[in-house]
């Protein structure tokens, strides 16, 4: 014991003071938004740059803006692909979500291409992985909604990855008529079918997204622009372009398929993929829309704390995130803890702890106790779920009494919860905020 002691100490010696729940050094601003800021940080653990993403909870004043936040995470927690950006984990304080994500280095496509306008066979190879991403979306039932090179970075390696999927719509949402009708998109890139208010398909207008961005990149201007929306929109609604004189026949061909303005004869992801001008480029390979296409080796390091943290959070295989909004309690006395010693190991060492500090022990049924101080100035009940062959979930609540702070009790508890110290230090974050909560690897 003394020398895990040794080693925690040395681990926390190292945490900035600064540090995220105790994770993560943020470093500069990226980029912010109406509801969000992103900073760079580093993974003061493994040295890992990320991305975060910093939510304002006052900014969510609607409960159309919590589903959003809900869905984006809902939504990035199923995709997996090398032209998405990747969700690490998402936590949150009383006043602010925080997710953290895939640090994509090279910056949005936007900034490149508006220091002028790619060649065709770039502008393919950004398509082609652009596509694969969208097809990959549209397979798991998924649709982005708000695609545009603001939304799309590109890595130190020159490779796509879409991201910012917070207007992104899934089956669930689609109506009795088979649509959706949602209006959202950014102005210059909504297919015109959105415009008619009538509902549209959401692969369809992913589809003429991807068109509008494909015309940028080759052209280096939009395809529909004018300084009054309203004429924009007749514009869009029209498909009324022009394709510039360096634009080859096959390109002009394509982008005509693509921005077509009837939904449904407009190119579908699967003809794309068999379009000459697409398949075009020693680059291509065949692409499919399946989770094995996603390169696992870097997700294949699983540790302790590598389960689905929405299921540790609802204990269900639902997703329950009201932890991540609800703030009505200002003082929260239960926390949560993975560990990967087994259920027997766990019970022993809560009761020993019991015993040290002269607290009476009553089992329940299956893994469960409860500790009661004297007096009942404090009742901890501890509750021991087996989530996976070598993970358990440990939760530890006050039942009753009021008179000692709960998280005294609990400090002094969670070190003997694992059996790495490093995941004291990491879950200790969640304690340090009254109301925060912490959710591992999505």
């Amino acid at each position: 014991m003394p020398e895990i002691e040794q080693q925690q100490q040395q681990i926390v010696l190292r945490i900035p003071d600064n540090a995220l729940f105790g994770k993560y050094e943020l470093g500069k601003l990226l980029g912010c938004g109406a509801f969000a800021k992103v900073y760079h940080a580093r993974n003061v653990f493994t040295g890992q740059s990320v991305a975060v993403k910093v939510i304002n909870k006052k900014k969510l004043n609607g409960t159309t803006l919590v589903s959003n936040v809900k869905r984006e995470i809902s939504i990035m927690r199923r995709l997996r692909h090398p032209n998405i950006v990747k969700l690490y984990e998402v936590m949150a304080s009383k006043t602010k979500i925080y997710f953290i994500l895939e640090f994509v280095k090279g910056g949005e496509l936007f900034t490149r291409v508006s220091k002028g306008r790619f060649t065709e066979a770039l502008s393919r190879k950004y398509f082609q992985q652009l596509i694969a991403a969208v097809g990959y979306c549209h397979s798991r039932g998924v649709y982005h909604r708000d695609l545009k090179p603001e939304n799309l970075l590109v890595d130190e390696n020159g490779n796509l990855k879409v991201s910012d999927f917070g207007l992104s719509a899934v089956t669930g949402q689609i109506q009795p008529d088979g649509l959706l009708h949602t209006l959202c998109g950014t102005p210059a890139y909504v297919a015109p079918e959105i415009l008619t208010k009538k509902g549209y398909d959401g692969a369809k207008v992913d589809m003429w997204s991807c068109g509008v961005i494909l015309y940028v990149l080759n052209a280096g201007f939009l395809p529909f622009n004018d300084p009054n929306l309203m004429t924009m929109y007749k514009k869009i609604y029209k498909g009324e372009f022009r394709c510039p004189k360096w634009f080859s026949p096959d390109l002009k061909r394509f982008l005509g398929r693509v921005l077509d303005t009837n939904p449904m004869t407009r190119i579908t992801v699967n003809e794309v993929l068999n379009d000459p001008w697409f398949t075009r480029g020693g680059d291509y390979r065949e692409i499919s829309f399946h989770d094995e296409d996603y390169d696992k080796a870097n997700d294949e390091q699983k540790s302790v704390m590598s389960l689905n943290a929405f299921d540790i959070i609802s204990y269900s295989a639902g997703l329950d995130l009201s932890g991540l909004f609800e703030s009505t309690n200002p003082i929260q006395d239960s926390e949560r803890i993975v560990s990967s010693e087994s259920v027997e190991t766990i019970v022993g060492r809560v009761e020993e702890f019991a015993r040290q500090e002269k607290l009476r022990v009553r089992k329940k049924k299956d893994w469960g106790l409860e500790m009661e101080g004297q007096n009942g100035n404090l009742v901890v009940g501890v509750e021991v779920s087996r989530l996976t062959e070598d993970l358990v979930v440990v939760e530890v609540k006050r039942t009753g009494g009021e008179s000692v702070p709960f998280h005294n009790t609990w400090n002094k508890l969670r070190p003997r919860l694992v059996s790495d110290p490093r995941e004291a230090v990491a879950s200790s974050s969640s304690s340090s905020c009254s109301s925060s909560v912490q959710l591992i690897d999505c």
